[in-house]
């Protein structure tokens, strides 16, 4: 869990200008009157999708190249199979490069969305995980509990008795003691009130308003769900949501069952959806909560783009990658760049190519066949000349010629 002590590091600027997002988003709503984290929570995922959407374009665009670049990649790698010499690799190398540059991509054309959105998804956990360090009003009702005169903090020997009674954490300051007490179940809760009767009152009174903003359809967000609970639909809706988000990403894109990753990839988005729903078991709900409200978008997303990219036509497409390539090597002082003529070869004339072979071997297997056929009639009427056929003197004539040819030999 991070910490609010530890808000530093690669990602804490990230997680801080999210955060401001997220205490934006809850402070808007409670000016309508409602405080809930988990209004909030679906609201901070739908805006976040929405600034991530120019990456998520470009990465369904690389991954529409692909389905077309593939073929032709899988013949490149198919001609030069069982070669390991330098110069087959470096020709494989140089044709594989003349089909991304036909297409105006790269190989890592994909990677660079990815790499952009890895920090920003740590970042969101880390936001959702640790509500309390990025939403003022869910922070003060600790610091209320935590502070003052007559608070937790003010008692003696505050932190050792803590550890006494096996509550975990650091309780030596007032962030530290908030980040152990986020997670606190209702039975903890209850502990704390006997151990501390003097602050009883002021727990109750905090406590009640934390369960007010964390309560989402009788679902307390901020502890992990049990199977006794209605928040057992969390970790159910995690899983089953997670599925048709990847089951509709899976059917945009072309698998081929002749190839070990697509089938390797198959297999992780049946398993990946089981493995986040008993995860979301040993989670905050409002952990589960963001995971839903995540796939339920990126599926609404994936749809409307599917929609939308059915409608382009890919050469068009493919001549703005180029231009926009060539764009790139005109600032850095390059030439625009030219294709080689293996660039040129698509899946089309590839499978032309095999038909021709193929055709090419039947007409000479059926011209063999019929020099064989002229050569034996050739030979047939050779012994047969002079005499009818068939007859005792076409026979002796036949061992007559053939005496004849081997003595020549």
């Amino acid at each position: 869990m991070i910490l609010l002590t530890q808000s530093g590091g690669f990602l804490g600027p990230i997680a801080k200008i999210l955060g401001w997002i997220f205490n934006g988003l809850f402070e808007l709503t409670a000016n309508f009157g409602i405080q809930n984290v988990g209004l909030a929570i679906i609201l901070f995922t739908i805006v976040v999708k929405l600034l991530m959407l120019p990456l998520t374009v470009k990465q369904m665009k690389f991954s529409k190249l692909s389905s077309i670049m593939n073929p032709e990649l899988m013949a490149i790698q198919k001609k030069y199979k069982g070669k390991s010499d330098q110069e087959s690799m470096t020709k494989m190398n140089e044709e594989q490069q003349a089909v991304y540059a036909k297409y105006g991509t790269s190989p890592t054309g994909g990677c660079l969305q990815l790499i952009i959105q890895m920090p920003i998804l740590f970042a969101l956990y880390r936001v959702i995980q640790n509500i309390p360090a990025y939403v003022s009003s869910v922070k003060v009702l600790f610091e209320n509990m935590l502070g003052g005169a007559n608070g937790l903090m003010a008692q003696a020997n505050f932190a050792e008795i803590m550890a006494e009674n096996g509550f975990s954490g650091d309780f030596t300051t007032v962030n530290t003691a908030i980040d152990a007490m986020n997670m606190f179940s209702t039975a903890q809760w209850e502990q704390l009130k006997e151990i501390f009767p003097s602050c009883a009152g002021l727990i109750s009174e905090n406590v009640s308003s934390l369960y007010g903003m964390y309560d989402f359809f009788g679902i307390n967000l901020a502890v992990a769900p049990t199977l006794t609970s209605i928040a057992i639909l969390i970790p159910v809706l995690t899983a089953l949501t997670q599925w048709i988000s990847m089951k509709t990403v899976g059917n945009n894109n072309t698998t081929d069952s002749d190839n070990p990753a697509a089938q390797s990839m198959k297999t992780m988005n049946t398993i990946m959806p089981i493995m986040t729903g008993f995860i979301a078991f040993s989670l905050p709900s409002g952990l589960g909560l963001y995971w839903i409200a995540t796939a339920v978008c990126q599926t609404i997303q994936q749809l409307l783009l599917n929609v939308y990219f059915n409608k382009i036509d890919m050469d068009e497409l493919v001549k703005k990658n180029v231009e926009k390539a060539n764009a790139k090597r005109a600032k850095k002082g390059l030439p625009p760049q030219t294709l080689s003529t293996k660039a040129n070869t698509n899946t089309r004339n590839i499978q032309n190519q095999n038909m021709q072979n193929i055709q090419k071997k039947l007409e000479e297997t059926r011209q063999k066949n019929l020099d064989k056929v002229e050569e034996i009639k050739k030979s047939t009427n050779y012994y047969n000349e002079g005499s009818n056929k068939g007859s005792l003197a076409s026979k002796a004539n036949m061992v007559a010629k053939y005496n004849e040819k081997v003595n020549k030999k």
